[in-house]
């Protein structure tokens, strides 16, 4: 630089940048920049769960946020939650770990299973918004997963062949690593 003040145009691009910054929505990739501490390959690593019994645990987690109400954009129960936000809060929770608040970014951390393999606790991911992954709940068994929706706005549990979801469905993942999941004795 030449040491000279910024104009007044640049001042105003600048804030309007900023402003367009802070207000970007949980499911549009945002752009991280690399520190010291945290290199981009730390964020991309895959996510896996250290106990396979953990799933127990997010499903129960998840349960307990029936009725929670839906905010786009929301990562808490008592502000609301969207879909993203509802699933990394109960992993968070249960695990200690945080994933994105992003489904598409949490379809890429985690590995991806055939939806015959799915066990409660995985994770499903749909397309309703015409691209990948804009969507997705938890897995809890015998063809239902809990998700927070948009419309009628509160956590609830859906039936997986749902008219909706059935047409929409994206892929199924995993938290769990290979070797924890092969070794897992799903009992519940």
């Amino acid at each position: 630089m030449d040491g000279k003040p910024l104009r007044p145009r640049t001042w105003q691009a600048a804030i309007m940048l900023m402003a367009a910054m802070i207000s970007a929505c949980s499911s549009t990739p945002q752009r991280h920049w690399t520190t010291s501490d945290q290199s981009e390959s730390a964020r991309n690593e895959r996510f896996e769960l250290p106990d396979a019994g953990q799933r127990e645990q997010i499903v129960l987690s998840a349960f307990s946020l029936l009725d929670t109400g839906y905010r786009f954009g929301g990562r808490n129960p008592e502000a609301g939650l969207d879909c993203s936000g509802m699933v990394s809060f109960v992993v968070e929770q249960v695990s200690g770990q945080r994933l994105p608040h992003n489904a598409a970014k949490i379809a890429a951390r985690t590995r991806p299973i055939p939806r015959e393999a799915l066990e409660a606790g995985d994770l499903v991911f749909f397309n309703t918004q015409g691209k990948a992954h804009s969507h997705m709940g938890i897995y809890i068994g015998d063809g239902r997963f809990i998700h927070a929706p948009s419309s009628r706005g509160k956590v609830r549990v859906e039936l997986m062949d749902n008219r909706y979801f059935a047409t929409r469905f994206d892929g199924a993942r995993t938290l769990l690593g290979e070797e924890t999941r092969l070794g897992s004795d799903s009992t519940y």
